[in-house]
């Protein structure tokens, strides 16, 4: 079913074995981007991109292969998620619950537009949505992470960490050597003096990259600067390159170092990767 909205049509839609739907949406100028509903027993979740292809270079993602062709408008931000509340609707029998900017794109580089679709989203004639549903995932931009605190913003902020090593971190995201961690770590301490809002940290550790005990090490120490929740991603390989998921056993051992401190961590295993909607895989792949 094509479910056509004012400034965008979802050109396919496919579902996975596991109920994640991911659809290929259409713009006005012919351009496309990918948007996904990952539901679970109790809720329904839209990861929703903000610019066509990416600003940044991170080096285990698929969508920052893709060249950046433009910001997305509000109204195409928008749209993305009015068409996946109906799918919510249709295929489980109630209105979408949660968003997070996980997408295409880094929110943060195109903030004004993601900051006036929320605004759509969470006002009365939108769809209402309480801003505490919505996350806002950054690969962290000091700069815009002290925006966001001025502002005031009532939604959730998440970071893409990977590492807390700076020399690994550039390796993994080659544009964060323009943002060092100490700048992070500033920026985040500024965001939660400001507004007292934990910070979800997102990390996939890798065999033979940040796998090893220095890594784990200076996380923790990492982790004890601001209030946070960790999410461990489970890897979802794009080639057969560097980027390979590393063992359970690493993986236990971040959960435990973690725990230790009293780090809430949770363990995200990838939803729909037959149809290529899970974390990183975002590519617009015709088939």
């Amino acid at each position: 079913e094509n479910f056509v909205i004012n400034h965008i049509k979802v050109d396919t839609m496919q579902r996975s074995s596991d109920g994640t739907v991911k659809n290929a949406v259409r713009l006005h100028d012919g351009l496309v981007v990918e948007s996904v509903l990952i539901p679970t027993e109790t809720r329904t979740t839209a990861c929703v991109s903000s610019q066509v292809g990416c600003s940044l270079d991170c080096n285990f993602c698929a969508t920052s292969r893709l060249k950046r062709m433009r910001n997305l408008e509000p109204g195409e931000i928008y749209d993305q998620i009015i068409a996946i509340d109906k799918e919510s609707r249709l295929y489980h029998n109630h209105p979408l619950s949660n968003i997070v900017f996980m997408g295409m794109g880094e929110p943060l580089m195109n903030y004004n537009n993601v900051i006036k679709a929320i605004d759509m989203v969470t006002s009365p004639e939108g769809l209402g949505m309480s801003p505490k549903r919505i996350m806002v995932s950054t690969s962290g931009i000091p700069k815009m992470i002290k925006k966001m605190a001025d502002d005031d913003v009532k939604f959730k902020l998440a970071v893409s960490l990977h590492s807390a090593i700076d020399d690994v971190r550039a390796r993994i995201m080659p544009f964060s050597k323009n943002f060092p961690l100490k700048d992070l770590r500033e920026a985040l301490e500024y965001w939660y003096r400001k507004t007292k809002s934990k910070i979800s940290y997102e990390y996939v550790v890798w065999k033979g990259i940040n796998d090893d005990k220095a890594s784990i090490d200076a996380l923790v120490k990492f982790c004890k600067y601001v209030p946070c929740k960790f999410n461990l991603i489970e890897y979802n390989p794009i080639d057969d390159g560097e980027f390979q998921q590393a063992s359970e056993e690493s993986i236990l051992a971040y959960i435990k170092a973690l725990e230790n401190i009293g780090v809430v961590v949770k363990v995200r295993r990838s939803r729909g990767k037959d149809i290529d909607a899970a974390c990183g895989q975002l590519a617009n792949k015709e088939g």
